[in-house]
């Protein structure tokens, strides 16, 4: 039955309707594609949860504090101390700061006019430091819905404007952050595609010895790229899904790298069939038939993990999820629909220069991997013991790992205009106005909460409070620390319990460090939640494609030791190579889904083969006959998607690289260790115990694991 709808796909007469089908589908979703620029939300308030103290005050004060206001600062500094030249400039600066399009009314904050406030008897901070070498002007933009967008235009005019002979010029604050991300990833996503692409390519033409077999799987990688984006624009604009640069970019990443890998188990079945039908048509029939069932239940595994996310609180990790989903479940139905269909319309000369001819000897038998499966076989109990040892041993780095946060500045591996003026203005002891805390409280006790807040050590002087008129009243102060450290945490705690002592003020403290705050906690949460539940649905995946317990109980324990193995490993690179202070509390989480659900794709790919020979030959020798016919090919996709994932290191953020990294570290241990090593050895010590309760194997349930003569059956049957 599924042989016949897999015949029908690829027709003499459909192969032509299906490609018709892909390129208007194409065409339709590559021009929504297109604007998905339009709908990119990268506002960071919009990614802490809902119940979060910080949310609360956000919602508490939007009437009061406009949502699509950005904070900004220009901070000058000279070594020597600026002069008088340099403090008038800075007032001629802020005056044409204040006639710019999208600064609020409340105009600029200088040295002069902070002094003037003073003299009249009101707050207002210090802004310039106490040796003189540093100070800044303070404004807001309000540049609307989309302003985190378009912030790049009136800070790169700012910069041409405060330009001083002798002095560092440096745009910070909220505005001058926003402008750095953006300005990073700007034409760094066409970079990393075209960097993706080039790895890629490069390992497909050793892979197929093929100088123009490449194209196909490359052609339908960007197609599902393209259409993927069509159907994340769709989403993001009419289902409110959040989609910003950082998931865009893994979108690509994932969509090309496990592209490849589905076209590079199709390819391979589909030139073993070949060799077996002369009809091109007949074989690609077989191929479909017999490789989807592996493909589908990978991209399952990884859409059914991804999805798993939305469970989380933080809504920068529960809105990546489906986006991610969406671009592989698209590439799925690409691979096994475009990609077929161009295969049997070019037919057999585009394997040139090795074309696989009806009837011919096929390769894998006598081949790398068949002869590492007869070492194996020997004695494969010392084989998986060892092993295990090894990766157990590796699992220790783990406890080099500090997943604790990472400050603005050791959040990037650049040093950005916005870090530096954060650290002058830390430095020389001046307050960041626009890192403060907000805190709300009941009228009636608003001044006791203020005096229990201004005794917290690390914060600045109060700004006069505001009345939101129902009730309650809110006023900001300083902190003094970077907005993202350890020491912002900590005043923010020490805030919040000064606060909420006092009784009936209802207080609640938020503002921007508080948001990192409640990010961090979030982000500490999800690992306990979704880590669990990424566990529990991959095992019952694997549980009804095996149609066993033995089986994926070993292959998820296996997929765990290979996680650790590989986060102990990249815990001991980013400390003694990289030389970062430590992670991104969601780190380990975004490290274990896309490990465990891509790297349980090669286990699939190998066990649902095994499976499938055990059926004729039994458990051992089908395992024998399962990893000479699927391990070239599983090498070469786990090495496409290493390579995929090792181009993040490209972009300048601590956790984009750490997360290329480690997932391209934990890739190569599941293809060339995990899946190969030990899992075989696995199947070769417990036979047909594997598929218990199953009664696949109804062989002998002990006995020798496989004889040279078992391990040399011809693979074309």
């Amino acid at each position: 039955m599924h042989r016949q709808i897999a015949g029908r796909l690829t027709s003499p007469v459909t192969k032509w309707i299906v490609l018709a089908v892909v390129v208007l589908l194409t065409g339709a979703l590559g021009s929504l594609g297109s604007q998905l620029a339009d709908v990119k939300d990268n506002e960071q308030a919009s990614w802490v949860p809902a119940e979060a103290e910080s949310t609360r005050v956000s919602e508490q004060l939007s009437d009061a504090i406009d949502p699509n206001d950005i904070p900004t600062l220009v901070a000058y500094h000279r070594e020597s101390g600026l002069t008088e030249a340099d403090l008038a400039a800075l007032e001629e600066h802020a005056q044409e700061i204040a006639g710019l399009e999208g600064v609020t009314d409340a105009g600029v904050l200088s040295p002069q006019t902070a002094e003037e406030i003073r003299a009249q008897g009101g707050k207002a901070p210090e802004l310039v430091s106490e040796d003189g070498q540093v100070a800044y002007l303070y404004f807001v933009f309000n540049l609307g819905s989309e302003g985190w967008n378009k912030i790049a235009d009136p800070v790169e005019e700012i910069q041409d404007l405060t330009a001083i002979d002798g002095v560092d010029v440096y745009v910070g604050g909220f505005g001058g952050q926003a402008y750095d991300f953006i300005n990073s990833f700007d034409g760094s996503h066409v970079t990393l595609l075209m960097i993706t692409f080039g790895v890629v390519i490069l390992i497909l033409l050793v892979t197929y010895r093929s100088p123009v077999l490449w194209i196909l799987p490359i052609l339908c990688a960007i197609v599902a790229n393209t259409m993927a984006g069509g159907v994340v624009y769709l989403l993001a604009k009419y289902a409110d899904l959040t989609v910003n640069d950082q998931s865009q970019y893994i979108l690509s990443i994932l969509v090309i790298g496990a592209g490849t890998d589905y076209a590079l188990l199709l390819v391979a079945r589909y030139r073993e069939e070949l060799r077996r039908h002369e009809d091109r048509h007949e074989a690609m029939a077989y191929a479909l038939h017999r490789a989807t069932p592996a493909i589908l239940a990978s991209a399952a595994t990884v859409v059914v993990g991804l999805l798993c996310l939305v469970f989380a609180d933080l809504n920068s990790t529960a809105s990546l999820g489906p986006v991610l989903a969406v671009g592989v479940a698209v590439t799925f139905l690409v691979m096994v629909t475009l990609l077929p269909a161009l295969l049997v319309i070019v037919g057999r000369w585009i394997f040139w220069p090795v074309r696989p001819t009806f009837a011919s000897a096929e390769p894998t038998q006598s081949g790398l991997w068949s002869r590492v499966g007869k070492r194996i076989a020997v004695r494969p109990r010392i084989v998986w013991v060892g092993t295990t040892i090894a990766l157990l041993v590796a699992c220790l780095g783990m406890l080099r790992l500090d997943a604790s946060g990472l400050s603005t500045e050791d959040s990037f591996t650049e040093r950005f205009d916005s870090i530096i003026a954060q650290e002058l203005l830390t430095d020389h002891g001046l307050s960041d106005n626009s890192n403060t805390v907000q805190v709300v409280a009941a009228d009636e006790q608003l001044a006791a909460v203020e005096e229990a807040v201004t005794a917290v050590e690390g914060l600045g002087s109060p700004t006069d409070a505001t009345s939101l008129g129902n009730g309650r009243s809110y006023f900001e102060v300083p902190i003094r620390a970077d907005i993202s450290s350890e020491t912002a945490f900590g005043i923010v705690e020490a805030t919040r319990t000064a606060a909420h002592a006092v009784d009936g003020a209802d207080a609640l403290v938020g503002g921007g460090a508080a948001f990192y705050l409640d990010t961090k906690t979030a982000s500490l949460r999800d690992n306990k939640v979704v880590i669990p539940l990424v566990l529990l649905v991959v095992l019952l995946i694997l549980i009804i494609l095996l149609r066993a317990l033995v089986a994926p109980l070993l292959l998820m324990l296996t997929v765990v030791l290979s996680f650790g193995a590989a986060l102990g490993l990249s815990a001991l690179l980013f400390e003694y190579v990289f030389d970062f202070a430590g992670s991104d509390a969601g780190f380990p989480l975004f490290a274990f889904v896309f490990l465990v659900a891509l790297g349980i794709d090669y286990n699939i790919f190998l066990m649902t083969r095994v499976r499938e020979e055990t059926a004729t030959f039994g458990t051992r020798r089908g395992s024998l006959i399962a990893l000479a016919s699927t391990g070239g090919v599983i090498t070469s996709a786990g090495l496409v998607l290493a390579a995929t994932f090792l181009a993040l290191a490209t972009l300048p953020f601590v956790f984009l690289v750490q997360l290329g990294v480690a997932v391209a570290l934990g890739v190569l241990l599941d293809t060339l260790i995990v899946r190969s090593v030990l899992v075989t050895a696995l199947n070769l010590d417990l036979g047909s115990r594997i598929w218990w309760p199953s009664k696949l194997d109804r062989g002998p349930l002990s006995g020798p694991p496989a004889s040279s003569e078992d391990s040399e059956v011809s693979l074309t049957r």
